[in-house]
């Protein structure tokens, strides 16, 4: 599917004309998520990690103004050392877009714009979710309402340790947005493989995740399909540090007064200087996972419909 406003390159125009598998990468894990050099050097492995699965990346970001859907490696190199580069939701794709700023799109932007062109699969770290507090601030990210409206599966290791992940999941239950365990009936919690919250659905095959997204398909259903992901156990922060770590973190922005869009930069950060940045080194570890699991979906998706 082509948009005037939506730069497509060729080879994820070939790829998803051809019915090859196609794998969207957000860009903000590299703009706004991961330190320097790291950030490139993650950007580059995801794109080679699909590759290497037999999938096409479609890394997707703002350059020049201009939404793209497949960055090529300059385009990614510049973005990744750009200043003051603009976090880039939907509600801000227009703004960006028109004044011709550059920059990295969360996962609803990203969501999006991969659907427009035709990419049925998206690969990230967490989810945006309902943050603590939200009965009162009614701060809720813009991830949940645009996956409800979005067709596309999005492979994730749940939603951000910091959110209030059970509200999160009741949302997602009233947004009608399936949530399914990857080999596993617990729900995932980012920086660990168990948030403490249990799932009703799981599958253990990148086929039978491919089963679900062409039934929801053969329906006409909108929404997006979760799967979670989880972290190996090996390769998770000790679920003790995190909730001590959390709790240090939480009380620390109330003693400096940080809240609203301050809150997430402040507690991710917080949370990496307080583990010697473990953290950072599970955050790698949890999208390398997403990713090769999302290009072995796609590729799954792929085979079946090119079955039919």
């Amino acid at each position: 599917m082509s948009h005037p406003a939506v730069h497509v390159s060729d080879q994820v125009t070939h790829a998803v004309e051809s019915g090859a598998p196609v794998v969207a990468l957000e860009s903000t894990i590299f703009t706004h998520g991961l330190p320097r050099p790291r950030n490139l050097a993650v950007a580059l492995e995801a794109e080679e990690l699909v590759r290497a699965a037999g999938a096409v990346p479609a890394t997707i970001g703002v350059y020049r103004g201009v939404p793209t859907v497949g960055l090529t490696t300059e385009q990614i190199t510049v973005l990744s050392n750009a200043d003051g580069i603009d976090k880039v939701s939907l509600r801000d794709l227009p703004v960006v877009a028109s004044l011709g700023r550059d920059g990295g799109t969360t996962v609803a932007a990203t969501a999006y714009l991969a659907h427009l062109a035709g990419v049925r699969v998206f690969a990230t770290g967490g989810l945006g979710g309902v943050h603590r507090g939200a009965s009162e601030s009614f701060d809720e990210s813009a991830d949940m309402t645009t996956l409800a409206v979005t067709p596309i599966t999005v492979i994730s290791a749940g939603v951000k340790s910091i959110l209030d992940i059970g509200a999160t999941l009741e949302r997602f239950e009233t947004l009608n947005l399936p949530v399914i365990g990857y080999g596993t009936r617990r729900y995932p919690g980012f920086y660990v493989s168990d948030s403490g919250y249990r799932l009703q659905y799981s599958v253990d095959s990148p086929e039978e995740a491919a089963k679900v997204v062409s039934t929801r398909d053969a329906l006409g259903l909108q929404q997006a399909v979760l799967l979670a992901n989880p972290v190996d156990e090996s390769l998770q922060l000790p679920p003790s540090v995190l909730d001590d770590v959390l709790r240090r973190a939480w009380e620390e922005a109330g003693r400096q007064g940080i809240g609203g869009n301050a809150a997430t930069p402040f507690l991710l950060d917080f949370i990496q200087r307080e583990t010697g940045g473990r953290s950072l080194e599970v955050n790698v570890a949890v999208y390398r996972g997403n990713v090769t699991l999302g290009a072995e979906v796609a590729v799954a998706l792929s085979a079946e419909r090119n079955q039919e």
